[in-house]
């Protein structure tokens, strides 16, 4: 969407030999594109002008991740008797939060640029972060559900629209690998990294709520250090001012996510596969944390272990799935390993620690080597960032950006909202194969999406 500038072009240099510029037309090489294109982060298909942001990003959601696999049962405790109900309800309305903030993410980011409203994502985070902590020490559920629902807006307004300025700068034959590293460092943060230093600070904060409030207290720090990096470290300058054409209106690019789900409707379905993609592992942060520590007898510390080796296999593979995906088709990739691939995992994740011994040790590991394989095929979602977009064209590749990180975010929002809806009825395996019946859904749809010739020779 962005309009032709002269002025500002990025350094990042495409297989073809040319340089892309921020409106997508070509020029010649520059010299000082030549060491971005011979570097090793370049060739792993890391961009270049990009790679502090992307460090950036995997500290921040360390940051972030830390308390992804205690928060639910931490909340209840805080609140006591009821608090179960109570908590379901506050991580709900973080799960809207998060929506709308990832819808913001990828419209604001047009019109201010992604660097903008990135650090407009980090201060929301450490600041309500803040109040949040303070709230909890009052006990009011209303207090409580105010400064985590704003704080929610904290992490797709930052992750997303880093993921936007990735989308626009690289170019369109590597895009599904970048967004495949992009996924390395989102997930690599939440919640992997954060679920491993959460394993250490909880006891050496004292253990139980105290340990968990002083690791909560931790992620600031984290926060506020990914947020630097960025800013300080990333001057590729398509992303830092605005990108839309100064022709449209604020008003159109704020609608221009929405209007183009209305005109090209198979936008609109590769949208709804993406967000039936993380959706599972959302639901499983609050389901497993009680099943894996409580009912199965492993407890917190090894429920975190868990967690840490299931989404260390998915940091591994995405960027081996986006590679895939751009070498033997994004839908291909998507269909056999994103989705099938992935239902067979969840099942395997659910079944197999009931299977085994509760609370045995060669069980747990069992039970740990069945999720991984969930982690690893959840990878296989990773070219859905270059199937949205390409789906829109290049006229309306921010609004789709826009859609897509919608999605994304609204993946936290549609695992909570599943686990509300059937546990009471359905109880945990209800939850665990109406993710599989959404899986199935993707899969169909799925099949009857084709990307245009134009977008890349390798999406089909």
């Amino acid at each position: 969407m962005s309009e032709p500038r002269t002025t500002r072009t990025s350094t990042l240099t495409p297989p073809n030999g040319v340089t892309a510029t921020e409106s997508g037309t070509a020029a010649p090489p520059s010299a000082a594109a030549a060491p971005a294109r011979q570097g090793l982060l370049a060739r792993l298909g890391i961009p270049h002008p990009l790679r502090w942001g992307f460090l950036g990003v995997l500290v921040f959601m360390t940051g972030d991740g830390i308390e992804s696999n205690f928060i639910a049962p931490h909340i209840a405790g805080t609140l006591g008797s009821g608090g179960s109900d109570s908590a379901a309800m506050v991580i709900g309305l973080y799960g809207v939060a998060v929506l709308v903030a990832s819808y913001a993410a990828g419209v604001l980011s047009e019109l201010w640029g992604p660097r903008r409203v990135m650090t407009v994502g980090a201060v929301l985070w450490v600041v309500f972060q803040v109040a949040f902590l303070a709230a909890l020490s009052t006990g009011s559920v209303g207090l409580i559900a105010l400064t985590y629902f704003l704080r929610g807006l904290g992490f797709p307004l930052f992750a997303f629209s880093f993921l936007c300025w990735v989308n626009h700068t690289v170019a369109r034959e590597r895009n599904a690998t970048a967004v495949g590293w992009f996924y390395v460092v989102f997930t690599g943060g939440l919640p992997t990294l954060g679920s491993l230093i959460a394993i250490g600070s909880i006891p050496a904060f004292g253990g139980g709520q105290r340990g968990e409030t002083g690791s909560m207290a931790l992620s600031l720090l984290f926060v506020a250090a990914g947020w630097a990096i960025v800013r300080f470290g990333v001057h590729e300058p398509t992303g830092l001012g605005r990108i839309a054409p100064r022709s449209l209106s604020a008003a159109r690019v704020l609608a221009s996510g929405i209007e183009v789900c209305v005109k090209r409707p198979k936008v609109l379905l590769a949208v709804l596969i993406r967000l039936v993609n993380t959706a599972p592992e959302f639901g499983m942060f609050v389901i497993m944390p009680t099943v894996i520590g409580t009912e199965l007898g492993w407890g917190q510390s090894k429920w975190l272990t868990m967690t840490v080796i299931v989404y260390a296999g998915n940091i591994l593979f995405n960027a081996f799935f986006g590679a895939l995906g751009d070498r033997i088709g994004w839908i291909r990739t998507v269909k056999w390993f994103g989705i099938a691939a992935s239902a067979v995992g969840l099942l395997a994740w659910w079944y197999v620690p009931h299977l085994v011994p509760a609370g045995s040790e060669w069980g747990f590991w069992l039970a740990t080597a069945a999720g991984t394989v969930f982690g690893i095929m959840l990878a296989g979602f990773t070219p859905m960032g270059a199937i949205v977009p390409a789906f829109a064209g290049e006229d309306r590749r921010g609004a789709a950006m826009a859609m897509y990180a919608t999605a994304a975010g609204g993946a936290t929002f549609l695992g909570n909202a599943v686990v509300s809806a059937v546990l009471p009825w359905g109880g945990a395996a209800g939850v665990v194969w109406t993710f599989v019946g959404l899986y199935v859904v993707a899969f169909v749809v799925l099949s009857f999406l084709k990307v245009p010739e134009r977008a890349v020779a390798a999406g089909h």
